[in-house]
């Protein structure tokens, strides 16, 4: 547990780990064959009294990479058109490295000795950024390989609930179904949801 006025460093709260909230759209559930498509993550802050806020977002949408599977259902749901031409996305290695710098230097900020991935099914989102990066050769992904904190199990506990649409309702935080799908959308009210699970647990056990 944080306690407030012995130290303000959010490395000590999650044991070394820098939570990072991560959302990303795909063409398909496969992560070695279907495409990311787009990725967004929101740095997380903390307080001197050990409260948790959204930092900053950045995202990206991302080019299919060569031969990648794209399922009609999967761009059904998220609405992405992939090849349509005012889309502005970034080939897949140029889209890690848009997102992994600020998120390099936000671990190093935070004296922290790695990232740690947070979302909502968060070994779905982490298959593919660890998959993508093992394609890209990305040697120096900020993210533990394995680990990560899911909000689907922190809302079940929290809320009883384990849809991130009802588990922010259940939250008090309002649902804008028009907005869901976007990876900067879903990935921001995950934030929410994590920093409101975090605090409220804190508030409650405060010595």
């Amino acid at each position: 547990m944080y306690i407030a006025g012995k130290t303000n460093k959010l490395a000590n709260r999650f044991r070394g780990f820098l939570p990072v909230v991560v959302d990303v759209e795909t063409g398909g559930f496969d992560a070695k064959k279907d495409a990311l498509l787009e990725i967004a993550a929101v740095l997380l802050e903390m307080d001197g009294e050990g409260k948790l806020s959204l930092g900053e977002t950045v995202s990206t949408h991302v080019i299919p990479f060569e031969g990648a599977n794209l399922d009609p259902k999967s761009l059904q749901v998220n609405g992405i058109n992939p090849f349509h031409p005012l889309r502005a996305a970034r080939e897949e290695i140029d889209a890690l490295n848009y997102i992994f710098q600020p998120i390099r230097q936000a671990v190093k900020a935070a004296g922290c000795k790695r990232a740690i991935l947070v979302g909502h099914n968060a070994s779905f989102d982490l298959s593919f950024i660890n998959s993508a990066a093992e394609r890209c050769g990305v040697k120096r992904n900020p993210f533990h390989p394995f680990s990560n904190f899911d909000t689907v199990s922190f809302s079940a506990l929290a809320f009883g609930q384990t849809v991130l649409s009802r588990a922010a309702e259940a939250a008090g935080m309002p649902w804008d179904s028009r907005e869901a799908h976007s990876a900067v959308y879903d990935t921001q009210m995950t934030a929410k949801l994590f920093c409101h699970v975090i605090n409220r647990w804190e508030s409650l056990h405060q010595p």
